[in-house]
This record gives C-alpha cells, structure tokens and sequence, in this order.
C-alpha cells in the first residue's frame, strides 16, 4: 500500500525500481521527461501507476507531479531520486584543442544536484502531513548515484590533458 514518487522513472535504474515497488503491491507516480518512455511504461503497469511528465529542476513541474500523486494516490510515502545526467567529455582535448564545455557541466550539476535537492524540498512538505509510524517517521527518501562517482571516466594522463 504504499505510494511512492520515483524520478528518472522511465528508463534505467528508475523504471527498475518502479516495476519492482508495483510488482511489490505499492502504486508509484513515475516522474520523467516528456520525451521519455514514461508515460508508455505507466499505461503497461496499470491502476498502480501514474506518469507525471516533469523535469526535476522546475519547481512547478515537480509541485504539479506531486498534486497528482496526492490526487491519485492520497499520499506520499517514498521518494527514489535516480533522475541524472552525465556527460563523458575530456576537461581538456589537447587533440582538438577544446576545453568542456562549462554550460555541459552547469546542466548536470543542475539536474544531478539541485533537481535532486528540488524533489527532496518539496516531497518532504507532502510527506509531513503523513501521520507518523510508530517510529515517529512520515516518509523516506532515497537518493541514487552513478557508480562513476566511484570509477569515474576511464583515462590516463597522456589522453585526458
């Protein structure tokens, strides 16, 4: 019975952890980008699903996916944040002579960092007017990480400077 808000929910490790929490008997709203495979993975899953098309740093799309939630399911119990973006680009390619690109990198501190921080702030207001367990707990949430921030990019000082 429990209600869940997954992000990144159409492809990867979310829509992983999706299928599982349905197939476990919760009912979770998919939180995805238009363009993904959401909405299709949604109509797949049933009455337990819902597909909010959003992106994870816009406050009002969040607020807006979070309104559904509380509208379809009357709650909010789990958040799993596995929206990210990466991008595999040298700092610096001396073949080429090209630095990265610092707006690249502002876009995956923005989705990875602040789109994260933006679902936790907002899910964290739905979730307090949940009664508390037994425990005195209103809610849980779940940040996901890539393994690369363990391995990183593969590379070797000649082919990264």
């Amino acid at each position: 019975g429990m209600v869940a808000l997954v992000t990144g929910g159409g492809s990867g490790l979310g829509r992983a952890t999706v299928e599982r929490l349905v197939e476990r008997g919760a009912r979770a709203v998919l939180l995805d980008l238009p363009r993904s495979g959401g909405a299709q993975l949604a109509r797949e899953l049933g009455e337990s699903c819902a597909f909010a098309a959003a992106d994870v740093t816009s406050p009002e799309e969040v607020g807006a996916a979070l309104a559904l939630t509380r509208e379809k399911f009357g709650r909010l119990d789990l958040v799993v944040n596995c929206a990210g973006v990466g991008i595999a680009v040298k700092t610096y390619n001396g073949k080429k002579d090209k630095v990265h690109e610092l707006e690249d990198f502002q876009r995956v501190i923005n989705v990875n960092l602040v789109g994260t921080f933006n679902v936790i702030r907002l899910s964290a207001q739905l979730m307090s007017r949940n009664a508390p367990d037994a425990d005195g707990h209103r809610g849980l949430l779940v940040n996901t990480a890539s393994v690369a921030a363990f391995e990183g990019q593969v590379c070797s000082p000649r082919r990264c400077w």
